[in-house]
């Protein structure tokens, strides 16, 4: 059902391409040139030189992109190494046992505590650690027996504020905390303050309440992220409040300011640190285009160069000289009406033009010499051959008489019947069947049927001559029978299994010749217990089968085969398959395919 919508299909394709083929035939050989250069050539460079162009693009933007992850790994290794340095001195505190005892110590009284925290000063390196790096430690204790002051406080004076409560609310024992101090300091003095909270307590059993406050200096890290002098703005954000930048807006003294650029931003990394997690956003630096573009000049002048210029150059010398050379051999042409060829006078170069150019001038002079001398004569010796050669067809003809030949075959037979030599009279029935058909050759096909008589006949004799060694059973659908096959086909092929199976072996074989029809194909199989052929044998007549054609007839070796082969092909267009199989000392198949009369030609 598919192939019927197929069929118009192709043909309207086909009429359209000849139609085209027409129309560029028209065109000038000039113009076709300039066509074939435009888009075979221009078009694909423009092409080209676009994804190269638009590659160059990709990688500066790469290169931005790259540089920008970077700038934000640099500064969070910043902001972690002004935090990890913080980190470590609070470890120093939480391990020691030293630190733990004298805060959990119950004093008699002020003079009490202030002569242990000398002594805990004097003989405990970690009071060296009080002042670190511009950094301010503060210890807290829940001990109503520490006076407040030297970097020790009460718990009960810090209990309202921002950063013990995010401290208490944590379920970290360390953790990072911003936030904007404006609570019990005068206006002037409020500030945006970073610490590092450390809880002290290493055992539930420690009644007392102790955590380490170390305040690391904000604007040491807000002049760390400008020194770094990148040329992109960089924001260190929480959430969408701002903390730290490098466009030099950013107030200390001020409240968190809200980011607003977010459409800006061309690349963000988010990480978190001590339980605050922070947002690294780097906006887009501005692309140009013409920047790009005249930091590789030297390379878009070659592009254009070898691309368009250079191409153009020798495609307009190349025109020349194929359109005028043609033009020239165009206007000879023009003049063939005459009773002389013209010669072309100047014959320019040596490719194919020029060469064709040289052998006009040769045909020209030959033919005007023809023209002047022999042409008249050899007409009319012409029109003598070809009566002569009628006469000699004919006298053939007339010696060849096939019912001669029938009538003696005929009465061969007869006498044999009549002195009851009835085998002899068989044989001689099933040649007169041969011969007619081989003589009778009005049509070069006939049917099934008709085929499968002959080769009865043939076998018939080959088994007078084989006696017990060869035995043969023909099977044909009924419903094959009527189809149009090349004449001598199957009897070909029953020769080949005859010739190269049965007579190359001594023991008793069989021939087996089956017609049949399977879907919209005819299958034709002949199959001989003979002796078989080696691979490359095998090979070389598959070749030959798939390549039929007239030269291989002037070959030796399998000649019929190749010619039953070449007449399938051309009667069905070329759609006849053709199969072989065969195997030393076990025999050999010939399956041959071809459209049934009945499919649709489609």
């Amino acid at each position: 059902m598919g192939g019927g919508g197929s069929g118009p299909a192709m043909k309207k394709l086909s009429a359209w391409m000849r139609k085209q083929r027409n129309r560029i035939n028209d065109i000038s050989l000039r113009k076709k040139l300039y066509g074939l250069y435009i888009f075979c050539v221009l078009v694909p460079l423009i092409v080209t030189d676009g994804v190269i162009l638009y590659s160059l693009i990709r990688t500066e933007q790469a290169e931005q992109q790259h540089e920008m992850e970077s700038q934000a790994s640099s500064v969070q290794y910043s902001i972690s190494r002004f935090v990890e340095n913080s980190a470590t001195v609070a470890k120093s505190f939480y391990m020691n046992d030293y630190v733990r005892d004298f805060l959990d110590t119950r004093y008699k009284d002020d003079l009490d505590y202030v002569v242990e925290y000398q002594k805990f000063m004097r003989n405990s390196l970690l009071g060296t650690n009080l002042g670190v790096d511009n950094t301010k430690i503060t210890i807290c204790a829940d001990n109503a027996t520490i006076v407040n002051g030297g970097g020790f406080l009460r718990l009960s004076e810090i209990s309202d504020t921002p950063w013990y409560l995010h401290l208490k609310e944590s379920p970290l024992n360390a953790v990072l905390f911003f936030f904007y101090d404006d609570l019990n300091v005068p206006y002037e003095k409020a500030e945006r303050k970073v610490m590092f909270l450390q809880k002290l307590n290493r055992f539930l059993r420690d009644d007392t309440e102790k955590l380490l406050k170390i305040e690391i200096d904000y604007g040491d890290l807000e002049r760390d992220i400008q020194n770094m002098n990148y040329e992109n703005s960089i924001y260190v954000c929480r959430g969408d409040e701002l903390l730290f930048s490098n466009a030099g807006a950013n107030n200390v003294g001020q409240p968190f300011e809200a980011f607003t650029l977010a459409d800006q931003v061309g690349y963000q990394k988010d990480f978190t640190i001590y339980g605050e997690t922070l947002s690294i956003r780097i906006l887009r630096g501005e692309f140009n285009l013409f920047e790009v573009l005249r930091e590789h000049i030297p390379m878009l002048v070659l592009l254009l160069l070898i691309n368009i210029i250079l191409p153009w150059t020798l495609m307009r010398q190349i025109g020349k000289s194929i359109t005028q050379r043609i033009g020239r051999l165009s206007r000879v042409f023009e003049q063939v009406d005459h009773d002389t060829l013209a010669r072309i006078a100047h014959v320019d170069g040596q490719d194919e033009i020029g060469s064709l150019m040289e052998n006009y001038n040769r045909m020209a002079d030959r033919m005007n010499g023809l023209i002047q001398t022999v042409y008249k004569d050899r007409l009319r010796e012409q029109e003598i051959n070809i009566a002569r050669q009628s006469a000699e067809l004919r006298a053939l003809h007339s010696q060849i008489n096939p019912h001669f030949l029938f009538n003696a075959l005929e009465s061969i037979r007869m006498h044999s019947i009549l002195k009851e030599e009835f085998e002899t009279a068989g044989m001689v029935e099933k040649l007169t069947v041969m011969e007619r058909q081989t003589v009778d050759w009005t049509s070069d096909t006939g049917t099934v049927s008709r085929e499968m008589e002959f080769v009865e006949a043939y076998l018939e004799l080959q088994k007078y001559r084989f006696g017990d060694r060869l035995s043969y059973r023909l099977e044909v659908s009924e419903e094959c029978r009527e189809q149009e096959i090349p004449r001598l086909t199957v009897t070909t092929l029953a020769e080949n299994a005859c010739v190269h199976g049965i007579e190359s072996k001594t023991t008793p074989g069989w021939i087996f010749i089956r017609v049949y029809r399977e879907g919209q194909e005819l299958c034709i199989e002949v199959e001989d217990t003979g002796g078989g052929m080696e691979e490359e044998e095998l090979q070389t007549l598959q070749y030959r089968m798939d390549h039929a054609s007239i030269d291989m007839l002037k070959e030796k070796g399998h000649v019929g085969i190749v010619n039953v082969c070449l007449r399938l092909r051309m009667m069905t267009n070329d759609r006849a398959k053709f199969t072989v199989e065969s195997e030393k000392g076990i025999g050999t198949t010939v399956s041959i395919r071809i459209p049934f009369s009945g499919a649709s030609s489609e």
